[in-house]
């Protein structure tokens, strides 16, 4: 079976039902939030969100989630919450599901001052155990691609040659930097309001030990290629860094580009609009061309909040 048909919406939502089954919750109200690397699935009558891996590949970082989730309880992190009294991970088949908390939105609306002191307090964590996964864009990059069955021949060779390009800097960067507990995908579609106010991080498949500018780049690139005025700015004044002027910005800026093009490989087969700017994208990497206007893949199929 290619992996479009593994991994569809309708494998996952029959297998939401059978995670949902598994910890004793009803799904009547279930709907989709994300289909993505993971297809994440909110079920507000019973107070839970359930999160299943679409990627064999990427499975390890389920057992990673799950474990961070548990430490994040203990020292009352800026985080949501795994769902009480649920052994995790879920199995059902060959797939893995992690079980949270729901938070239901809350008002008033996220800013980026919010992600700010997050990210301060987020990075003020020290992670005390050696087995979180050291910062590698690249190594997560050629994971998703290797389950891109429907990518052509000539996608795929682009985009492992562009894996290549990147892996000896990011690595010299990596053993230059002092590593620190970051997310890995910080940016306002990221952030919850609990029901007691306070601002909580959420997704957390890219969290790892790493430099702690990387969290300020997803906000900055995003700024350049979808043409959201003032977020990068507003950050950078709220954090009291601009990460555009980091030495590394340029190597930071092109790793999380093959992020933003390599995250889209699950979707492009369920759907043309996520494929037409999967391929708009790598044109215009390939062309060189710095400030070409990306669309957000949420906007043109079912992929929920994502803003890759």
């Amino acid at each position: 079976m290619s992996a479009a048909g593994r991994f569809t919406e309708d494998v996952m939502t029959a297998a939401m039902h059978q995670v949902a089954e598994e910890v004793g919750a009803r799904a009547e109200d279930a709907r989709l939030l994300r289909l993505t690397n993971n297809a994440v699935f909110a079920l507000p009558a019973a107070g839970i969100v359930i999160r299943i891996a679409r990627s064999h590949g990427l499975r390890d970082r389920v057992h990673k989630v799950v474990e961070l989730g548990r430490w994040f309880g203990e020292i009352d992190a800026p985080t949501i919450r795994l769902a009480p009294d649920v052994a995790q991970p879920v199995r059902v088949g060959d797939l893995l599901a992690s079980v949270w908390q729901y938070v239901p939105p809350t008002a008033p609306e996220l800013t980026m001052e919010d992600l700010a002191s997050a990210l301060r307090e987020f990075h003020s964590l020290n992670y005390p155990q050696s087995s979180l996964p050291i910062w590698d864009p690249v190594r997560d990059a050629r994971s998703r691609i290797a389950d891109g069955e429907e990518l052509s021949d000539d996608d795929r060779r682009f985009l492992l040659d562009w894996c290549d390009y990147l892996d000896r800097p990011l690595a010299t960067l990596q053993q230059r930097a002092a590593l620190q507990l970051i997310h890995g995908d910080a940016y306002v579609g990221n952030l919850l309001r609990d029901k007691a106010g306070r601002v909580v991080l959420c997704d957390f498949d890219a969290t790892s030990l790493g430099p702690w500018q990387v969290d300020l780049v997803a906000v900055a690139v995003g700024e350049v290629r979808f043409g959201r005025r003032g977020a990068h700015k507003a950050l950078a004044t709220a954090y009291g860094y601009d990460v555009t002027t980091d030495p590394n910005w340029p190597l930071l800026r092109e790793a999380r580009e093959l992020k933003m093009i390599a995250a889209a490989v699950p979707i492009l087969q369920s759907s043309p609009g996520a494929r037409a700017e999967f391929s708009a994208r790598l044109r215009s990497v390939r062309s060189g061309h710095r400030h070409a206007r990306w669309q957000p893949f949420a906007q043109l199929s079912n992929a929920g909040k994502q803003s890759l």
